[in-house]
């Protein structure tokens, strides 16, 4: 891996606030950080903190809370109070749950507490970026010559969940982040009555690398 001031990069900065409304429901602790900065793709992509904007749609927090494509509506898993605050570079999401970070799985809706505030969270993810993002793949996908842009996520054929994408075997593509996000709950869909080791087959289209 190259060194830390690389992976460091901030790719985008979000615009000025222009959704106070969403703000001002978000948890205080969340207030204070969007008032800093309002979200930003960090790490080269390896965190995409949300703002409090309309536009555009894939940075947007009203967009991943209470649109029609809110994540409350597609996983099962997650509450409406839950509040998308951020994502890893593959999609997973990070939720405040009640003052509480949690981890959600892209591709099989699968929930972890990760027992910390906000203001903890983020101390974590900028003393060790690399592990505690797991941002492994967006390594490889950069040592392998990719760029993800802001706006794009990774998504891997076939997904990590499957035992043929073992030992980091998966090719991985860049594509638009709301794709990607449709794409995987698409995904846990139909993986949501499989059991574990069980055997399952894709019935959906890869998305593509536009960023919308």
């Amino acid at each position: 891996m190259e060194d830390a001031i690389y992976w460091n990069e901030t790719t985008y900065q979000g615009p000025p606030i222009d959704d106070p409304e969403i703000l001002a429901a978000s948890p205080p602790e969340l207030q204070a950080v969007l008032t800093r900065l309002n979200g930003a793709c960090l790490f080269r992509g390896g965190l995409h903190l949300r703002g409090a904007v309309l536009a555009p749609e894939w940075h947007s927090l009203r967009y991943a809370w209470e649109s029609e494509h809110a994540f409350h509506r597609l996983y099962p898993e997650i509450a409406e109070t839950d509040v998308p605050f951020g994502q890893d570079s593959v999609g997973d999401q990070f939720l405040l749950r009640d003052g509480e970070v949690w981890r959600m799985l892209a591709e099989d809706g699968d929930l972890e507490p990760l027992g910390v505030g906000l203001e903890q969270f983020l101390a974590n993810v900028n003393a060790d970026p690399l592990d505690y993002l797991v941002m492994h793949p967006l390594v490889r996908y950069d040592d392998e010559g990719g760029r993800m842009q802001p706006g794009q996520l990774l998504v891997a054929f076939p997904p990590f969940i499957a035992a043929e994408s073992a030992e980091g075997q998966a090719a991985l593509q860049a594509v638009s982040a709301l794709d990607a996000i449709r794409f995987h709950a698409d995904l846990a869909q139909q993986l949501r009555d499989v059991p574990d080791g069980g055997r399952f087959e894709l019935q959906i289209e890869p998305p593509d690398s536009s960023v919308s």
